[in-house]
């Protein structure tokens, strides 16, 4: 059992220790890494051939405190293709450095993924928005690093990435339409938008105010997740896609009686699911892969 060390930076060494006992513990090489989101773990059970570790016996690997969050990491096949699935994420409100939030970032790299999915729950900032529409997201605003809480700060290492990283084209703008062109397909289009992300600190939900504030920047959405691992992984040069399930709405009117709770956050998750699992499902199967054994 792996003992989490906060606020310690893990070096490439670190990493590659952790993806070398993992490869030795299954055959499959993956080449898509999936992130489920709150109440989302369901995509990792629609993997077959599965090998799953929990995250408490992955050598230097955090631990999930979240309810909701299974913490469990799965190795299989989706429709042929080779994945590893994370059911449940990190987050810095469970006092982590964002270091090691953004760890296992590092070793999807290091295990051979090329393409990275991540899904998330969020409060819709987006007036036309509805709870359980599912938000294609096209950007984000890093709110925590506008004060300098960025995954990549402190000493770079050339071997991950290079140290001023572009995140202009951070979500790739093909697997954005290619999710638009599968939802079209599968009847999802009265429940498919794209939009802007806003990640914040949490775990405190957000006042009135500060959802006012963040709609006026361009956000679409709202939640405390997915930014710091977009940063990461695209960092190591992997293709980035994600997904935000809108599992509330934001409370923007001081005269609302609606209050923000994580129950309802993980009771859209399950009513949404199946939508969910089938959209990024017949994505992977469409996906072009560079590696041989994909």
């Amino acid at each position: 059992m792996c003992v989490c060390v906060l606020g310690r930076f893990d070096t490439m060494e670190d990493c590659k220790a952790t993806a070398d006992w993992l490869l030795a513990q299954t055959s499959v090489r993956p080449v898509v890494g999936i992130v489920c989101g709150s109440g989302m773990g369901g995509l990792a059970d629609m993997l077959k051939d599965q090998v799953a570790f929990n995250y408490k016996d992955i050598p230097n690997f955090p631990q999930s405190t979240v309810h909701g969050h299974a913490g469990r990491l799965v190795f299989g096949t989706l429709k042929g293709r080779p994945c590893v699935c994370m059911q449940g994420r990190f987050h810095l409100y469970e006092g982590y450095a964002i270091q090691k939030i953004t760890l296992p970032m590092r070793i999807f790299s290091l295990l051979g993924v090329e393409t990275v999915i991540l899904t998330n729950a969020a409060g819709g900032l987006n007036q036309d928005f509805k709870v359980g529409d599912i938000m294609i997201m096209k950007d984000h605003i890093n709110m925590p690093g506008f004060a300098g809480n960025n995954p990549l700060a402190g000493a770079n290492d050339d071997r991950f990435g290079v140290r001023f990283p572009c995140m202009s084209d951070a979500y790739d703008r093909e697997l954005q339409q290619l999710a638009v062109d599968v939802g079209q397909e599968l009847g999802y289009g009265d429940f498919l938008r794209e939009g802007v992300y806003c990640v914040l600190g949490g775990p405190s939900f957000e006042t009135i105010a500060e959802c006012r504030m963040l709609h006026k920047l361009g956000a679409d959405a709202v939640g405390m997740s997915t930014a710091h691992e977009v940063i990461a992984a695209r960092h190591c040069g992997m293709r980035v896609f994600a997904l935000s399930l809108i599992t509330n709405k934001a409370v923007m009117d001081y005269d609302s009686e609606e209050k923000a709770n994580h129950e309802e956050v993980l009771e859209t998750g399950q009513h949404r699911a199946i939508q969910l699992e089938k959209l990024v499902s017949t994505m992977v199967t469409r996906m072009e892969y560079n590696n041989t054994n994909a």
